[in-house]
This record gives C-alpha cells, sequence and structure tokens, in this order.
C-alpha cells in the first residue's frame, strides 16, 4: 500500500538520521511542524520563528509530541492526533524554570544524539538546512492542496481589483488583500504594494499612504496550511503604456527562460545564469544586480534563492516562484516541477497573458491589466 503522507516524511527523516547518525531530531519551528503535519500549526506568536509545541521523530520512526499544560489539550483537540504523535507534557512552570526541559524529555525516550531544526538548546546541534531538503519535494497530498491554494490566491487578486479605485491608498489597498484572503482562510504573509513612481523605485515596495493614480502593483506571499503561493499583479487605469508594456514584456522573457531552464537536476548557479543572459538579450543586462530572482518555495517563502555561486539543485515535484523584475515592472507566479516541465498554479482568470516560446514550450507569465 502507498505510504501516508505523514509515513512518507516520517521515512525521510530516519533515513537522513540514519546519515547523520542522530538517534532523533526534536522539530520546533512553525514551518516544519505544518510541513510534518499536513498543514496543522503550532504558532500562537506569529512574529516569532519558534512555536509554542514541537515534534520529536526518533531514528526508529516513532514520533512524539511535547508541550506544556497549557498547549498539549488543543493541541491534541485540533492539531494533531495522539494515534500519530504520543503526547509527553509538563508543567510550564517546569518549561520556565528550566529553559531545556523539551530537550531533557527528550533524552529520556531516545539513544543517541538528539539533533534540533532550528537553533533551540546549547547542548543539541541545528540541522535545519537537512530537513528543509526533506521538505523539497512536494507529496501527492501536498500538491492537491497546493494547487487549492494557488487556484484561490489567484482568483482573490482579481476580486480584490474589482473592489479598489484611483485615490485609494497603498495602505488601504494592502489591508483589502489581507482582510480578502483572510476570508479563505489564507494569510498575506507578505503584502507589497507601489502606486505609480514608486513601481520604479523601490523593488520591495512595503505599503504607504501613496495614493493610486495610474499604475498599480500588487504583490502576495499567500500561505494557508503552512503552503506559501507568490504571485505578483500590474494594473493600469485606460491604456497600458508603451514602456511599461516593453518592459514587462521582456520581463516575462526572463520569467520564461528560468522556467525552462527550471529541471530537476539544473543547479541555482545555472538558472542564475540562464536569467542574466535573457535580461541581456532583451537590452536589460543589469537589472538582474537590482534585485533577486526568487527561488523554490514550499514552507517558507522562499527555501534559497538562486545566485551564481549557488549549488543548490531542483528536485521534481518542488515548488518554485521566480520574480524577476526590470525597472517599472515584474513577474511573478509560483509553479511545481514535474518530470515534462512545470505546472502554474496562480493563474489568475481573464487576467492578460504573455506567451513566451521556448524550445517548443509557451510559457505564460501575467501582463498588465487595463482598467
Amino acid at each position: 500500500m502507498p505510504l501516508t503522507e505523514l509515513e512518507e516524511k516520517t521515512e525521510r527523516i530516519t533515513e537522513l538520521l540514519d546519515r547523520e547518525n542522530l538517534g532523533a531530531v526534536l522539530l520546533n519551528a512553525q514551518h516544519n511542524f505544518a510541513w510534518l503535519t499536513g498543514g496543522s500549526t503550532n504558532g500562537i506568536d506569529l512574529s516569532r520563528e519558534n512555536g509554542a509545541a514541537s515534534l520529536l521523530v526518533t531514528r526508529s520512526g516513532k514520533r512524539y509530541l511535547l508541550a506544556n499544560n497549557i498547549e498539549t489539550p488543543r493541541m491534541l483537540a485540533e492539531e494533531v492526533s495522539a494515534d500519530d504523535f504520543e503526547p509527553i507534557d509538563f508543567s510550564w512552570q517546569e518549561e520556565k524554570a528550566v529553559g531545556d526541559t523539551a530537550l531533557r524529555k527528550s533524552k529520556e525516550l531516545v539513544d543517541g544524539e538528539i539533533a534540533t531544526d532550528i537553533p533551540l538548546f546549547a547542548g543539541a546541534t541545528p540541522i535545519e538546512n537537512k530537513i528543509a531538503a526533506c521538505r523539497y519535494r512536494l507529496t501527492s497530498d501536498e500538491m492537491t492542496r497546493y494547487r487549492s491554494l494557488g487556484r484561490d490566491a489567484g482568483a482573490i487578486m482579481i476580486s480584490v481589483i474589482d473592489e479598489i479605485a484611483p485615490g485609494d491608498t497603498e495602505l488601504s489597498i494592502a489591508a483589502k488583500i489581507r482582510s480578502t484572503h483572510a476570508r479563505h482562510n489564507i494569510a498575506s504573509v507578505v503584502t507589497l504594494v507601489a502606486a505609480d513612481e514608486r513601481i520604479a523605485r523601490f523593488r520591495h515596495p512595503v505599503p504607504t499612504a501613496n495614493s493610486w493614480k495610474k499604475t498599480l502593483l500588487m504583490v502576495t506571499c499567500a500561505k494557508r496550511f503552512g503552503l506559501i503561493v507568490s504571485l505578483s499583479r500590474i494594473i493600469c487605469v485606460g491604456e497600458v503604456p508603451e514602456e511599461l508594456q516593453r518592459r514587462t514584456e521582456a520581463t516575462a522573457f526572463v520569467n520564461a527562460s528560468m522556467a525552462e531552464a527550471t529541471r530537476p537536476g539544473t543547479s541555482g548557479a545555472e538558472i542564475y545564469a540562464v536569467a542574466d543572459a535573457a535580461y541581456a538579450e532583451h537590452g536589460f543586462a543589469g537589472e538582474i544586480d537590482l534585485h533577486h530572482q526568487g527561488g523554490p518555495t514550499g514552507y517558507k517563502t522562499r527555501e534559497w534563492v538562486a545566485h551564481p555561486q549557488c549549488s543548490e539543485t531542483v528536485n521534481v515535484n518542488q515548488a518554485f516562484a521566480w520574480n524577476p523584475t526590470i525597472t517599472g515592472s515584474k513577474v511573478e507566479e509560483t509553479f511545481i516541477t514535474n518530470e515534462d516541465g512545470i505546472e502554474v498554479i496562480t493563474g489568475s482568470p481573464d487576467f492578460p497573458q504573455i506567451v513566451t516560446n521556448l524550445n517548443g514550450r509557451q510559457y505564460f507569465s501575467p501582463g498588465v491589466l487595463s482598467i
């Protein structure tokens, strides 16, 4: 019988523990908790990477939930099953008095060295970079959740466009993006908005009181069940200026070139080189120096970013969000790799598409919507 999602992920971890000669790993980061549990959360304070409960996976494949007596009841009622994760709880007073209580409890259960995902305790080695590699290849269940998230996020951006108007501030538009996502159980964990001249001035335009007149860039990194998609949309009041169209089409060519290069086994450095050449081919050499180009996504907005020395490689069934920019324009979608190419999952219904033909394949990038 096929492995369940939890069994498949547990197997990846136990194989890692074997390779590293570790007895167990304690997962506390919110993104890792969501990954292993298939979308549950240990987050309370969302400004922190740390979660309020930890998951222990041993080399033999045994799984535990470790949490204080405040968190354990809700965790077992709403987030995880005691059948999947044996609960080990302790008093909140003990946790406050002895900072490494979770590690001490883990040592009572496991023979051998215990690592952690992120830095937690002086007596445990963090191995987040190795856990990250376990996350890269999406399971079939994850891809189903991811496609649903992508469809919803793409449609939400269209619904936001229908509800805003010139004269609105970037701050009010950002609030609309966040609230509309929230109604679909989605958190916009990154929300960028730039109106008119701010599109060209800043690559990461945090929303301000600036009012939209002619052109608007909206960006979201949308998160549900731990998974994150990224997408950007540009809209324009009236006819799209010729120069904006030219720059967007060139940016779409870079996006398509990077997507074409995103094949299993290809390195981030190789994809970066493709992007660099694509900018130059359309007369925009040097633009690559003004912003990073993105990379794989999943339970983080980016797992790594392509750069000239990047040795990370592409996996099959891995999610990517490239975000090439040429001053004044940007293109960004999220897609999943497969053996034959890519599958874009964040397309917005009825949004203009720029089609790029490369090596007998068609690649679709969002254009500029005239309203």
